[in-house]
């Protein structure tokens, strides 16, 4: 099996309704499980909640995440990011307008210096997102 670097996205009490959103975003296959389904925590508020979520697209596009336990912080931030680049257009520009829908543009997706198109916002769920479509090559 080849080594793959994943996002693995943390919520809080949210995953479900997050995961699904995704899912809707980019297609592909999404599996859920619940902290009761694998008996990881004892805490009856704990048992629906998502203890692991992997959406995997059939473009090889990996996403995982999952909710914090009630015992543990969660301390939302801009320290990560999550980009999507590619040639594209259709597609990317077709996950800009979901991911930016009910949240908030830093950057819209428009023509940038270096000859791509490029955006930035964060989704409705507080992650940030950078979205770069591949400029035609100089011929």
């Amino acid at each position: 099996m080849t080594t793959r670097l994943n996002p693995y996205l943390s919520f809080r009490d949210n995953a479900r309704e997050a995961m699904s959103f995704y899912h809707s975003v980019f297609g592909g296959e999404l599996t859920s499980g619940t902290f009761g389904e694998f008996q990881t925590s004892e805490d009856p508020s704990e048992q629906e909640k998502i203890m692991h979520s992997m959406l995997e697209t059939d473009r090889g596009l990996v996403l995982m995440g999952a909710d914090t336990p009630n015992g543990m912080e969660l301390n939302p931030g801009n320290s990560c990011s999550i980009s999507l680049s590619g040639e594209d257009e259709t597609e990317l520009r077709g996950s800009w307008e979901k991911l930016s829908d009910g949240g908030t543009v830093a950057l819209p997706l428009e023509p940038a210096p270096w000859g791509d198109s490029f955006g930035m916002c964060t989704d409705k769920f507080g992650v940030d997102w950078l979205v770069n479509i591949a400029g035609k090559p100089a011929e």
